[in-house]
């Protein structure tokens, strides 16, 4: 072939262009981001309303559903959800992996601002929030003071005002939430007793509030346009406007009496203190009591950079901390990201030594091994660059890519090496040798690198998370195959006539070095035995080929046993990983206080604490880690493990949450306990396992709603391929339902109005307007005081002014009783909806969880009832048969590639058969390991098409060429074509199973993804070695002898055609 003939004669050419294209990738390697994942998870937008001292309900009902019904059905919408609680409302609008979330907030916004005319007036005053930003956490920092006159108050204002604005300006950081503590609030603590004996409303107070404490521009004096004579200066009038201090806001005027001259000032009827914003939750870190930090990540960042700049940022204001405060980081996934992809990175590091260390055993000689040894930093540095261009990162995708191609990237280099070798042996120069094994070779080389990209071009239009898995392999391996094709067509041959000598004849001198000795000896017996075995593989191909029907017969049992395996193996998505991490959940009983909830966590604690492997314990009492909502009966451990070096596998993050949520459910029997990992996936959902919505399509309540998931949890409880069923849903906590009798009202000279105005005012934390303090803006809050509001009978007291001028007690027109409610509200698509939430059975993979869960859906569920899937399940079910298509398209590509490449289209059979053993192997692989058929082993699967055809290829071209060109028939180049290309079909088969064991094996973060691809590719690649050997030179006699018989048929119709005479005219 004239291209590489060049290259042999110009070494130093060809030398240039690997080196160009290693600098190339060197140059890029450190540009690139080092992530767990690329782009995975769904974009979402978060929009938050806050309405203080409003029900879940209440919520749900005038702000979830008015935004809803404007923001369903926005462009690329996959799912709605939102979440009321008491005071505010969650909405997230998750769309299809891809979107623009920049062009989808802006959509967003526009449709919220459609709604918010239609919204409470608080709400619209407090504003809506548009964001865009992930579920789940970045990391929590944890702020603690070892000062006892320091309270929380004071450093989660700390935390708010000046921590909290310096991670936000940090690159990826998408939000920060602060739990424990807040920003300052300028608390009004209203004494409705001193209220009434005043004749004043809760109403009128924060009206005479609002009107004195507003900002204001006072003008100037001396401004122009001047009058007759011009002043001297211009002076600014300054005025206090807004007020600052507790001082000056208890001494406001609220009440005049212009009969008798006094005066009432607020100080009068209310307490006025600088308090917190929000006293919902409580954080205590390792037994002290203390501020989170919620960092959450920006949608697209890169998760471990906006990480290590949030530490660096904690690390460089932590200088100038306040004496006694300290910082610490009990909950940080992306620890487990940087040890995943580091592991990762030794994996790959394993692998090249391992395919080297294989190199070396066949080819016995530094010479000959160093030029396959080249090839591999040439083609996988080179990849760099690629992924560089097309915006990829570093992650445990593409580095897995990496490790699978550095068994690819030496074949071809070896099939030259070896082919040059075997010219060599017959007598030639090492030139004459590569110029000649390049003509032999050249041609499946080029097959052989056109099918391993073909095999990945269906992945580019597979769409969802699957598509991304799909196409980080095809890209990386893609990139690197071509690099590799470039430098076997130019360095290898160059290198190979460069560097090998001509064999020895005759006697041979033993080597005077007693380890070279040792392995001149080695060498010889492997060479022997290899030998004999290649005579004996020789001699059984001769006999396979001339048995074509039983060979068949026998083909289509394991086609059958293939079908079965495949179709009998569990299936799955993403495999559940240990982390690091834990989450626990805590529930009290419905309407437990926050104090009593704090109690229970510290028994919680101390439980958690006595379990060997756990590191450390993080508590927040109010915060529902199953939704990451706030209740005062909820509260959410976040458990650090130990390093996972030091657990083993009898401690791993599965076995340790069973035996935590054992160990919290018997000490703590009055709750519900139980712990969670973390998603698979960041950003899909808050736990690891299923999240099934139950909805009330039918116009059903919440109460029937609960109803019905108590009769699914009942149902899941007897179903063994799930477990930790569950969800917090109850609509049993505790409330007081004021019953207003309009009527009654009215008769007494009682606005209604009224009556629901000073409830809100004095039950719930009512927004005044706005204050300065510190350089920043802080809000002016109102309230009943809290011995004022404490028991049912307190709100009866309460008091109302009629139109007459009297103060009326709510008890004279209303009736307050016991009531129940729920706590948190969610609607899912539009719809009352309840999370239930689970995971699959130890040793049952997640498509049978969902399988059976589906299945009691339909046996339990009733009219007017469903149910649809979210997050890492929704996609798991999206993707649905998906991979089928992916590999019937895969093969098909294949059969173009060589149907052209032959042109032929029966040859082309002889390969595509061989692929559904590797399927068999694999699956076996799959099935002794215990594991499922899941997205990694799927990607697997894809590859060992290239790889099966791989070394189908190198037989068939070789055995037509036999036939073309050395006259021989089809059994005896069959034969010949199996039997001379038997070392490099071992060779590289064997490096690329050496090189992808570290997988199989692998240990450590990460483990599970790795153990899942390796297993699929290492037994995959086994079944296309054994049945490759067997099967190929018998499908090639076969499809050759159908390629014959096609072309004789087509040449006597040819022929009758010829031979018809033509009618007269």
């Amino acid at each position: 072939m004239n291209f590489s003939r060049f290259f042999v004669d110009r070494p130093i050419f060809a030398a240039v262009i690997a080196i160009f294209i290693t600098l190339i990738g060197a140059f890029a390697y450190p540009l690139l981001p080092l992530a767990q994942y690329p782009e995975i998870a769904p974009p979402t937008i978060s929009i938050n309303a806050a309405y203080p001292g409003a029900s879940s309900e209440t919520i749900a009902e005038t702000v979830a559903a008015t935004l809803e019904q404007e923001i369903n059905g926005v462009e690329n919408m996959l799912y709605l959800q939102s979440s009321s609680t008491q005071g505010a409302a969650q909405i997230t609008v998750t769309f299809q992996p891809g979107t623009d979330l920049d062009a989808a907030q802006v959509l967003v916004q526009n449709r919220v601002a459609l709604a918010e005319p239609r919204l409470p007036e608080q709400v619209r005053q407090i504003g809506v929030q548009v964001n865009k930003q992930e579920s789940g956490f970045l990391m929590i920092v944890a702020l603690t003071s070892s000062d006892p006159a320091v309270d929380t108050d004071y450093v989660g204002n700390y935390a708010n005002s000046t921590l909290r604005d310096r991670l936000l300006r940090l690159e990826g950081v998408g939000g920060v939430q602060i739990f424990g503590g807040g920003n300052y609030s300028m608390r009004v603590w209203i004494d409705p007793d001193k209220a009434a004996a005043r004749n004043m409303t809760a109403p009128e107070i924060i009206a005479a509030l609002q009107s004195q404490n507003v900002q204001v521009a006072g003008g100037s004096v001396g401004a122009p346009p001047y009058g007759k004579g011009n002043p001297a200066f211009e002076l600014p009038v300054e005025v206090l406007g807004r007020l600052v201090t507790p001082e000056q806001f208890s001494n406001v005027v609220i009440k005049t009496d212009t009969q008798n001259g006094a005066i009432t000032r607020l100080k009068d009827v209310a307490r006025v203190e600088l308090g917190s914003q929000d006293y919902g939750v409580r954080g205590v870190f390792d037994g002290r009591e203390g501020v989170g930090m919620a960092v959450i990540q920006q949608p697209g960042a890169n998760s471990l950079n906006a990480a290590n700049l949030v530490l660096e940022e904690i690390k460089k204001a932590s200088d100038d901390f306040p004496p006694g405060l300290e910082y610490s980081i009990p909950f940080n996934p992306t620890e487990y990201v940087q040890a995943s992809v580091t592991a990762v990175q030794e994996t790959l590091v394993e692998a090249i030594f391992l395919v080297v260390l294989v190199v070396l055993v066949f080819l016995q000689t530094w010479r000959a091994a160093i030029i396959p040894i080249v090839a591999i930093p040439v083609a996988l540095v080179g990849t760099f660059a690629v992924q560089l261009a097309l915006g990829y990162s570093i992650n445990s995708l593409s580095l897995f890519a990496l490790v699978l191609a550095v068994g690819i990237v030496v074949d071809d280099a070896i099939v030259v090496v070896e082919a040059v070798e075997k010219h060599m042996r017959d007598g030639l120069s090492p030139r004459e040798a590569a110029h000649r094994t390049m003509g032999e070779v050249s041609g499946a080389l080029v097959a052989i690198s056109l099918v391993l990209v073909a095999v990945f071009v269906p992945t580019a239009f597979v769409p969802g998370i699957p598509g991304i898995f799909y196409q980080q392999f095809a890209v990386t391996i893609a990139a690197a195959t071509l690099f590799s094709l470039l430098t076997s067509l130019t360095l290898s041959p160059a290198m190979a006539a460069l560097f090998l000598k001509p064999h020895e004849t005759g006697h041979r001198e033993e080597p005077k070095n007693p380890i070279m000795r040792f392995g001149r000896r080695a060498a010889d017996k492997f060479n022997t035995g290899f030998d004999n075995l290649a005579d004996r593989y020789g001699r059984t191909t001769a006999t396979l080929v001339r048995k074509t029907g039983m060979m068949l017969i026998i083909y289509a049992v394991l086609l059958a046993f293939t079908g079965w395996r495949l179709t009998d193996t569990p299936t799955g998505f993403i495999p559940d990983q240990d982390q690091g991490v834990l989450i626990g959940v805590v529930q009290l009983p419905p309407g437990a206080s926050l104090d009593r909830t704090s109690e229970v966590l510290k028994r919680a604690q101390q439980v958690v604490a006595g379990i060997e492997g756990v590191d450390s314990i993080s508590t927040f009492a109010g915060l529902d880690g199953s939704s990451f909502s706030t209740a005062s009966n909820a509260g959410t451990m976040f458990i650090r493990l130990t390093d996972w070096g030091e657990r083993g596998k009898e401690r791993s993050a599965v076995a340790l949450s069973q035996q935590l949520s054992g160990a919290m459910a018997a000490a703590l029997p009055e709750t519900n306990a139980f712990v969670i990992a973390p998603p698979a996936v960041p950003g899909l959902g808050t736990g690891n396992g299923f999240t099934m919505m139950l909805q009330a399509t039918g116009g059903g309540s919440y109460r029937e709603l609960e109803q019905v998931t108590g009769a699914m949890m009942g149902a899941a409880q007897e179903e063994p391929d799930v477990t930790q069923v569950f969800s917090l849903f109850n609509t049993g906590s505790p409330r007081i339902f004021a019953d207003v009798d309009r009527d009654k009202a009215l008769m007494l000279g009682v606005d209604p109005g009224q009556v629901y105005s000073a409830l809100g005012t004095y039950l719930a934390s009512t927004y005044v307007n706005d204050f300065n303090f510190l350089g920043r803006t802080f809000r002016v809050t109102a309230q009943a005081e809290p011995t004022s509001r404490s028991k049912i009978e307190d709100v009866g007291r309460l008091q109302v002014r009629s139109t007459s001028g009297e103060m009326v007690p709510l008890a004279s027109v209303a009736t307050f009783r016991d009531d129940s409610g729920p706590t948190r509200v969610v609607r899912y698509n539009m719809f009352p909806a309840v999370e239930l939430q689970g995971a699959a059975a130890p040793g049952v993979s997640s498509g049978a969880a969902l399988v059976a869960m589906e299945q009691l859906a339909a046996k339990t569920l009733p009219s007017g009832f469903t149910y649809e899937w979210t997050g890492l399940a929704y996609q798991e079910k999206a993707a649905g048969s998906g991979a089928v298509l992916i590999f019937l398209l895969a093969v098909v590509f294949v059969f173009l590639v060589l149907a052209a490449q032959y042109e032929s289209l029966p040859l082309p059979l002889a390969v595509i058969l061989i692929v559904p053993m590797c399927i068999l192997a694999a699956m076996l692989g799959v099935n002794l390991r215990g594991m499922d058929n899941n997205i990694l082993v799927q990607v697997g699967l894809v590859v060992l098409i290239a790889l099966a055809a791989k070394n189908a290829i190198l037989i068939i071209e070789f055995a037509k060429q036999a036939e073309e060109q050395d006259g021989m028939n089809v059994l005896d180049a069959a034969v010949h074509a199996a039997r001379s290309r038997l070392r490099p079909i071992l060779m590289t088969s064997f490096a690329f199973i050496f090189g992808v064991i570290p997988l199989a094996i692998a240990t450590g973060p990460g483990q599970e993804m790795r153990q899942a691809l390796g297993t699929s590719v290492t037994f995959g690649m086994l079944g296309v070695t054994v049945f490759g050997l067997i099967f190929t030179p018998v499908f090639y006699v076969v499809c050759r002898g159908l390629g014959d018989r096609m072309a004789r048929r087509g040449a006597n119709k040819t022929k009758n055609a010829d031979e018809t005479p033509l009618e007269a005219p």
